[in-house]
């Protein structure tokens, strides 16, 4: 359950190995998460992490999860969640994919929308279900400000998570007032391995930072979280744009 401060003492971290989810991790084990599940592919990197968490004092167990193997998200959910109540799910998985190459590669883009869209849609449903069996938790969703409106240079992956965005949010509603709570984290240029050697975009930010974005928006019960806050006015200025003037921006 979680502490007086609504800090969760518990939480699975959908994507072991994302360093955002990590980051999270990382600040909530600070402010006495005890329990922690890293899902993920099997992986040297997925045990590191794990290493590393128990280094900070968690009891840390992993378990292989892949976005791309809805079939088997019942299963291993349903087996986290029988060991014990889970107070937040983070839905951190996601791939970035290369637009040049996948726009003429059709398969290679129906496996970026696969992974943060269709393989999100599943795991979230079967973790909100299941967080409303136990009567309590939160849901964390990283979404991203690409999929606040498409842009030339990453549609693909803007789309998806355009998608994923619409799905939380109406998630978020479904289980209002179950005592389950659904919480949208909409990171600008975040700086991680996946972003490494593109252009870094204005109001670029850092995993630790949307950590404390994400620890700030669980005390508050927040629905969205921005990361940094200065991209709200932002997006919804490139929003209302006229597609045109949208056009010549070099974004």
């Amino acid at each position: 359950m979680k502490d007086a401060f609504g800090t969760p003492q518990s939480l699975l971290v959908l994507g072991g190995a994302s360093e955002i989810g990590l980051a999270i991790a990382r600040r909530l084990i600070a402010r006495r998460a005890r329990t922690v599940w890293l899902a993920g592919r099997p992986s040297a990197e997925l045990e590191a992490a794990a290493e590393g968490l128990r280094a900070l004092g968690a009891e840390v167990r992993t378990a292989a999860f892949d976005a791309l193997d809805p079939a088997a998200h019942e299963e291993t959910l349903g087996k986290i969640f029988a060991e014990g109540d889970i107070d937040l799910v983070l839905l951190a998985f996601g791939v970035l994919g290369d637009q040049a190459n996948d726009e003429g590669d059709p398969p290679a883009a129906v496996r970026v929308a696969q992974t943060n869209y269709t393989g999100a849609v599943s795991a979230g449903l079967i973790s909100a279900a299941a967080l409303q069996n136990q009567g309590h938790g939160s849901l964390v969703v990283l979404s991203s400000v690409a999929g606040e409106r498409a842009r030339r240079t990453n549609f693909i992956y803007g789309s998806s998570k355009a998608g994923l965005d619409a799905f939380a949010q109406g998630l978020g509603d479904a289980l209002y007032g179950t005592g389950v709570h659904v919480m949208v984290v909409r990171p600008g240029f975040v700086r991680t391995r996946m972003t490494a050697g593109l252009p870094e975009a204005p109001l670029a930010t850092t995993p630790e930072a949307v950590a404390a974005a994400v620890e700030l928006g669980l005390r508050r019960r927040s629905e969205t979280v921005w990361v940094p806050g200065a991209l709200r006015p932002a997006m919804a200025a490139l929003r209302h744009l006229p597609r045109p003037l949208f056009r010549r921006l070099p974004l």
